[in-house]
């Protein structure tokens, strides 16, 4: 039977008829598969399902001479070396759709959260230091009528936008090229340059993919060109971002407050960011719900049944 790897177990999804069909090695669910095992497993594969922490290089191809699929559970491959699979024949996929929504969720959970000095004040709460209502406390800002500057305007910045909209913001955003007339004309979006995005928006939320050229697209003169007071969020790679000048912008004033579900070195958060109550800190959850989740197992199966299966895949990220 030809041979799958998983390198960690799915808990979404039960893979027994797939199983049936190849002859799947299973990872540990609570855990990444460690070098050592992924080349031991890897070597006689025809596809493998690889997560965050995999780094499928150019290396472990060479060890890999059957591998026809490195399917990606996720919609960011950065850890992938497309240009060596390209090179050997080998598609490489993703799951870019079936994640929008949920991730949209968590960007406009920050959001609100940001806005509203969420953490600070249920802190306030959970410590036991509430001990009569104040109208003076915690006073923040609402989201109504402010510009949101979304920068990467692809199916989870859009999503995104529609949620903002629905909140009376304004949508201005950056992108490598202009959406559709129509999109821009449905999400009241207007397109503007990185530095006129920069300048301009009260509320930067970014959605683009780490690649050579959004490594640290955020970086001092960035936060340089912004407004005093302007509020961050991230839910993209955490590497778009240089956490040394996010956290100098965040003592300056000059960012208010930031929202992040992802880190430049995570899981290592910088350690100035931990105390900081005007910024709130999730692990990576972006998509973590167990329909989306579910959805992005059965697909990253589908595509390696359509290219065992001598087809295209649903969701490639190359061509071969």
């Amino acid at each position: 039977m030809t041979k799958v790897l998983i390198t960690r177990a799915f808990i979404e999804i039960d893979p027994a008829e797939f199983c049936e069909e190849f002859d799947v090695t299973l990872g540990v669910p609570d855990d990444y598969m460690d070098r050592a095992e992924l080349f031991q497993h890897i070597r006689d594969a025809s596809a493998v399902v690889a997560r965050h922490d995999d780094h499928i290089n150019r290396e472990v191809m060479d060890a890999a001479p059957e591998l026809k699929i490195i399917s990606n559970y996720g919609a960011g491959y950065e850890t992938v070396d497309v240009e060596a699979a390209t090179e050997k024949g080998i598609w490489v996929t993703n799951t870019p759709d079936v994640l929008s929504e949920a991730t949209a969720d968590t960007t406009l959970m920050l959001l609100l959260a940001a806005c509203r000095r969420m953490f600070e004040a249920e802190s306030y709460v959970r410590s036991g230091e509430w001990k009569v209502y104040d109208p003076n406390l915690f006073h923040s800002t609402h989201p109504n009528g402010k510009l949101l500057g979304i920068i990467g305007m692809g199916r989870i910045g859009q999503a995104f936008a529609r949620r903002a909209r629905a909140l009376g913001m304004q949508i201005i955003y950056h992108n490598r090229r202009r959406v559709a007339d129509e999109i821009e004309q449905e999400l009241g979006a207007k397109y503007l340059s990185l530095d006129e995005l920069l300048s301009a928006a009260d509320i930067i939320s970014l959605h683009i993919p780490l690649t050579p050229e959004t490594n640290y697209m955020i970086d001092k003169p960035q936060f340089a060109r912004m407004k005093d007071g302007v509020i961050i969020i991230n839910t993209a790679r955490g590497q778009v971002i240089r956490e040394t000048a996010l956290v100098e912008a965040l003592k300056s004033g000059k960012v208010l407050s930031a929202g992040l579900d992802v880190y430049e070195n995570e899981p290592e958060v910088h350690p100035e960011l931990l105390p900081m109550k005007n910024v709130t800190l999730l692990p990576h959850i972006g998509s973590a719900t167990r329909e989306t989740r579910a959805e992005m197992a059965n697909l990253t199966l589908e595509n390696i049944r359509l290219v065992l299966n001598g087809k295209r895949p649903k969701t490639p990220v190359n061509e071969v």
